[in-house]
């Protein structure tokens, strides 16, 4: 069965920093409860082999297990953990890094009639399916691979194409096909989703970004939400409140000056978000982060 040969792969070659010599490709094991952690989702498939994994975007929460499959086309800010993991029964699952110009390539490929008429409107940035029996069986093949390097140079990105294209033809198509046309809603959204992570610091009008992603103000607002579950403001608040974290557990003597760094003028401002956010206010939360003897680092969204 491919599920079974695929969880025995990723667990064979899973490595503490998650990487593989097939570019794009991650292989992730977690033998232990983790609190949920907040980090960027990154335009991925991530395949779960063994064990399950709980995501939050805004007031969305997915999860997923084995034999099924998270979708992110867009680099949102996430928060998730691995649910029950043990020693004894690791959570297992693939990383699959999605490159819009190979989605686009495929798009170009397919066939009249192949693909569904296209939707209107922004599709949800995030989404969960069952992996069905051919995409398994093409990410076992892809992992066996991993102990072929003289084949691997030339048959792995054939393998990740077949991939994309399960995807592409799939439940969640419409999501990963947006990846690849360059005028689609979600283009335009990750357009302005870029902006405010290179800018966060900078406060700015809705109307602005929307003029930059290049829709009116009403469209973006409604498409933005769409696809990040956030507004833009909400968005900006995530990225903040994720930056001053990872400062914090480099600087936790200087809450007030962090909070000024990601943007805050206010530092009551940046100790009440900062709490509803994570659960402690940030002077502790730099404290745990200081004494941790650090936290599992897994790229799988």
């Amino acid at each position: 069965m491919s599920l079974d040969e695929f969880r025995t792969l990723v667990a064979r070659h899973a490595r503490p920093d998650t990487t593989t010599p097939i570019e794009g490709l991650q292989v992730a094991k977690v033998e232990r409860p983790a609190q949920p952690s907040a980090s960027m989702s990154g335009t991925v498939l991530a395949l779960i082999a063994q064990g399950a994994k709980r995501l939050a975007l805004g007031d969305r929460v997915y999860e997923y297990r084995a034999g099924q499959y998270l979708i992110a086309s867009v680099d949102l800010p996430v928060t998730g953990h691995f649910v029950g993991a043990s020693p004894e029964h690791p959570a297992l699952g693939i990383g699959l890094t999605l490159q819009p110009d190979a989605i686009a390539e495929l798009l170009l490929r397919a066939g009249p009639g192949d693909l569904p008429r296209p939707g209107t409107g922004a599709l949800p940035g995030i989404a969960v399916s069952d992996a069905p029996a051919e995409m398994l069986d093409a990410a076992v093949r892809l992992l066996r691979l991993l102990d072929q390097p003289r084949d691997r140079t030339v048959l792995a990105p054939l393998v990740i194409r077949e991939i994309l294209w399960r995807l592409i033809t799939g439940p969640q198509g419409g999501i990963v096909r947006q990846l690849g046309l360059a005028d689609s809603s979600l283009t335009h959204v990750a357009r302005a989703v870029r902006w405010i992570r290179d800018n966060y610091r900078r406060p700015f009008r809705v109307e602005d970004v929307a003029q930059l992603a290049g829709m009116s103000a009403s469209a973006f607002y409604r498409n933005f939400q769409a696809v990040t579950a956030m507004s833009p403001i909400q968005f900006q608040k995530q990225i903040r409140l994720q930056e001053a974290r990872l400062l914090l557990a480099t600087h936790p003597t200087d809450v007030a000056r962090v909070g000024h760094r990601v943007g805050y003028d206010s530092a009551s401002q940046f100790s009440r978000e900062y709490r509803r956010q994570f659960g402690v206010p940030p002077s502790q939360d730099a404290a745990r982060l200081r004494d941790a003897a650090g936290p599992v680092t897994v790229t799988l969204p």
